[in-house]
């Protein structure tokens, strides 16, 4: 199917209701609820409807940014000194300017540009289809110039987002799949999550970072003589090594669930699950074939994870595994098959 082919009425406004119809019918409702089966317990497994979800991962996804902002001014705690005043004015410095500049930092980040009004004529009639269901204005659309096919959303609301997708997406996949990727990320924009998914990258990034430069202070003296005994050196030590080590693993729990609320979004947008899943199959391989120089801190915004993988590094992955994805989408479809007869 041609990218920018009508597919259906929009998408009506969540109520939070169970079985509310996105315009394929309560059943779909039922069957994304499904889709989110390990997001909460067994007993919710299958009442839970995607609104509800929804709510609970934002929730989350909050509670990890409060996290990450508290484990900067721990960091800064541990070290000691001085460093406490300075690492909470940079808390205070990235959550106002993250919120103003994250979009702006991921897509520079990315080296996107911003996609001229008559490149990918399908890409935009696709995009501008698929918005108008989600309920949402029509983000701003950039390219990346790289040959990995791959994508992300970005912005701090759906007024002010944007979706990057990379040349090789647009060049390697088919029109339908390249539809799959793009309701993906536009279930992100729907789902509200992009905006603290975009600063938490920014405060893991600059966690990481910081680790760094407080390492070159110490190797070249830069604590007083009071703050180097033991317990200082300690603190300074854990501050070091464990404040990255945490701020990935925060980031890859939240990273996981809003991947899988965007599947289940997307699903519901395209009317099946098939579209996406072999999307998702076509970008595995392709992500293997041609990894991406992507700074690891904004790795998780990506639909797939643009980084090399092996060994240790598939545990500590922001992104749950294709697989995983890719059978939960055929369940969707599945579960929605009963409707369909």
């Amino acid at each position: 199917m041609p990218l920018g082919k009508g597919h259906g009425a929009p998408m009506e406004e969540e109520s939070g209701a169970a079985g509310e119809e996105w315009g394929h019918g309560p059943m779909a409702a039922r069957a994304a609820a499904s889709y989110l089966e390990s997001t909460v317990t067994p007993a919710e497994r299958f009442s839970m409807p995607t609104t509800t979800v929804s709510i609970a991962t934002r929730a989350r996804t909050w509670l990890f940014f409060a996290g990450l902002t508290a484990l900067l001014i721990a960091a800064g705690a541990l070290v000691g000194g001085a460093f406490l005043y300075v690492f909470v004015a940079l808390a205070v410095l990235m959550n106002v300017g993250g919120y103003w500049f994250s979009d702006r930092l991921a897509l520079a980040a990315s080296r996107a540009r911003p996609l001229g009004g008559t490149e990918a004529p399908g890409l935009q009639a696709a995009v501008a289809e698929l918005a108008q269901r989600a309920g949402i204005p029509v983000p701003r659309l950039y390219l990346i110039p790289s040959e990995q096919p791959n994508a992300f959303a970005t912005g701090r609301n759906p007024a002010r987002s944007a979706v990057a997708v990379t040349h090789g997406l647009l060049e390697r996949m088919p029109a339908e799949q390249v539809r799959a990727v793009v309701a993906h990320e536009l279930g992100h924009i729907r789902n509200r999550d992009v905006l603290v998914a975009s600063i938490a990258a920014t405060i893991a990034g600059a966690i990481a970072a910081i680790a760094n430069v407080v390492q070159f202070s110490f190797l070249f003296g830069g604590q007083d003589d009071e703050d180097q005994g033991p317990l200082g050196w300690l603190g300074a030590l854990a501050a070091l090594l464990l404040a990255p080590i945490a701020a990935m693993l925060l980031q890859l729990a939240v990273s996981r669930q809003r991947e899988y609320l965007a599947d289940a979004t997307a699903a519901r947008l395209l009317g099946g699950g098939r579209p996406l899943a072999d999307a998702l199959e076509t970008l595995e391989r392709g992500t293997q074939a041609a990894p991406m120089a992507v700074n690891p801190a904004f790795a998780s915004l990506y639909i797939a994870h643009p980084l090399p993988r092996a060994g240790l590094a598939t545990l500590f992955s922001t992104h749950p595994p294709i697989a995983e994805r890719i059978r939960r989408l055929r369940g969707y479809d599945a579960a929605l098959a009963p409707q369909v007869a």
